[in-house]
């Protein structure tokens, strides 16, 4: 290994002449956490009288091994020092090292002074300087200015490097739409496509929901005969996945040689997204039967899927699964295993847990919060809220509110539900969203204050949604409210006409004993073809978990199920006779 190429060993800097000179004479050793700006000059000094710098390519790698180090800055003032001292002419290499330092930083203020550096002797027209440009913009958060660089760029300069720093810069500034408007004029340009470009593009089509941009480079993947890699394919996954169509994200999958544990959690992922817990545990055993281990973030997914589903047993076993095999270290899967022991009921799991975690985030409060209020245990839901406040390390969100609120709801406190709510927006400066209003509702309706939760509706500052409504309307019944009622239910008539909340209000008549209009509204219901979405129920029996719908009758033991329900509504009756 030559000196200059040990400029950056991971341990020390060390700098050393040529091979002309003796051996083993260093000109500076400065260990890495040490090295600072002022050894600079020092350097500069010794490198002139060893004779280092006799040749460009030399002081070329030194100012390159700066720039990856873990101090960029000192690569700039390097490359500042060695200009003064009129040591270095800028050329289009040393301008890209001080380019990549800068974007490292990243200082979009050293950036455009280097751009301004880089027009007067024409080397901002240079491909290798263009893209630098390109990514220093991309990389400081101005992609508008990258994009200027492109567009003011000659007329040839520009290649497929140039593209893809664009769309990936985009991307990186969270505007998915223009990455797919500048992947549209880079086709129409015809500038070749490669690997990253069609990488990017599927992501931006994964964000965007744009199955049209996706299946374009689907083509592309296979018309090119580019060949679907794990990159690839996991990208394709994750694209057709996320727009919807699990079952072309299956087809990828199933048609993939080499498959690894990305490509495995993508598919489990898409799954999971989609509503599909039991088919994302059931690919999860697939991919242990294919001797395929899984990683955190696999584990986090199949643990959401059971979380979904109240597969207790299940989850369980993930957990285990865990500790054999050295996983399930990371923060994110520790609260994904809150989270399911919470939904499946062993809240004592969940709380020995979170009390394992040596520094929780707002995700870990957040889900224990949640976890004790859906178990009905609204005051340690509140007590763990005020020891997340009281220690101060951890700033509550906005969905640490929604558990808040979840807990003032169950547990029937209006006044606290009211005082966390403004709370929020006055001491933590959060605006409550359409769900946090959902909640107020939602109390208000449990404790039988129709006119409050009326009242609370028409002073809010966003229309109401249908939840909202529907939500007042089990109010209304459970009150008796029937006029009231009628006026709820016109209203999620007005947001939801083809599944409005008539099946729920011709409840509230039979409760009432109001037949003539029970008939009505469901004649209505026939006439204009309304429909209610068949409700879903989750069962675990050792370890197997069973998927039923409403008068579903696909089960493979139906008729054993309902010989068992029918004896079950048979007794239930003779005991109804006995007690007439």
């Amino acid at each position: 290994m030559s000196a200059t190429s040990r400029i950056l060993n991971g341990k020390t800097w060390s700098f050393s002449t040529a091979r002309n000179y003796p051996e083993n004479r260093c000109i500076l050793s400065v260990s890495v956490p040490r090295l600072s700006h002022c050894h600079l000059p020092l350097l500069l000094s010794r490198a002139i009288v060893s004779g280092l710098f006799l040749r460009l390519p030399l002081i070329h790698s030194v100012l390159r091994s700066l720039s990856l180090g873990p101090v960029p800055s000192l690569s700039l003032s390097f490359f500042s020092l060695l200009r003064r001292s009129g040591l270095l002419n800028l050329d289009n290499y040393s301008l890209n090292i001080a380019l990549s330092a800068a974007a490292r930083l990243p200082s979009v203020v050293v950036g455009a002074q280097l751009h301004a550096l880089s027009v007067k002797p024409g080397l901002v027209s240079d491909t290798f300087v263009l893209n630098s440009l390109i990514n220093m913009y991309s990389s400081c958060s101005y992609p508008a200015a990258a994009r200027s660089v492109l567009d003011s760029a000659p007329e040839g300069a520009c290649d497929a490097v140039s593209w893809n720093t664009i769309i990936a810069g985009y991307l990186r500034g969270g505007m998915p739409n223009k990455a797919l408007q500048a992947f549209g004029q880079m086709t129409k340009e015809q500038i070749r496509l490669d690997d990253v470009t069609l990488l990017n593009v599927l992501v931006a089509s994964a964000r965007t929901g744009s199955v049209k941009a996706g299946r374009l480079c689907h083509a592309l993947v296979v018309v090119n005969g580019i060949g679907i890699n794990c990159f690839m394919g996991s990208s394709l996954i994750s694209m057709y996945a996320k727009c919807g169509l699990v079952e072309d994200a299956r087809k990828v999958f199933d048609g993939m040689h080499g498959r690894n544990v990305v490509c495995w959690t993508s598919m489990i992922s898409g799954y999971t997204q989609l509503g599909k817990f039991k088919e994302a545990v059931e690919l999860f055993r697939e991919m242990q039967l294919a001797g395929m281990k899984a990683d955190d973030a696999t584990i986090a997914t199949v643990v959401s899927s059971c979380a979904q589903m109240g597969a207790l047993d299940l989850g369980r076993y993930v957990h285990a699964y865990c500790d054999v095999h050295g996983l399930g270290k990371e923060l994110a899967v520790k609260n994904s295993l809150i989270d399911m022991y919470s939904k499946c009921g062993d809240i004592k799991k969940a709380y020995e847990i979170f009390c394992g975690l040596t520094k929780p985030d707002v995700f870990s409060w957040t889900a224990m919060i949640m976890g004790f209020a859906v178990n009905g245990l609204c005051g340690e839901a509140l007590n763990l809220f005020a020891q997340m406040e009281g220690e101060g390390k951890v700033m509550p969100n906005e969905v640490t509110f929604l558990g808040v609120l979840t807990s003032c709801s169950h547990g029937g406190l209006v006044e606290q539900g009211y005082h966390h709510f403004h709370r929020m927006s006055m001491i933590y400066n959060l605006s409550p969203r359409i769900e946090h209003y959902g909640c107020m509702v939602d109390l208000l309706g449990r404790a039988k204050l129709l006119a409050e939760a009326e009242q609370f509706i028409k002073e809010m500052p966003i229309d109401p949604d249908v939840v909202i409504w529907r939500s007042l309307l089990f109010a209304c019944r459970a009150c008796g409210e029937v006029g009231f009622a009628e006026y709820v239910a016109e209203r999620i008539q007005e947001l939801e006409p083809k599944c409005g909340g008539h099946v729920l209000l011709s409840n509230i008549y039979a409760t009432t004993s109001r037949w003539v209009d029970v008939n009505k509204v469901r004649t209505s219901m026939d006439g204009s073809r309304m429909n209610k979405q068949p409700g879903c129920s989750f069962i675990e029996v050792d370890g197997c978990v069973h998927e039923f719908f409403a008068g579903d009758e696909s089960h493979f033991e139906t008729e054993a199920i309902y010989n068992v329900l029918l004896g079950i509504n048979e007794l239930l009756f003779a005991d109804s006779l006995c007690e007439r």
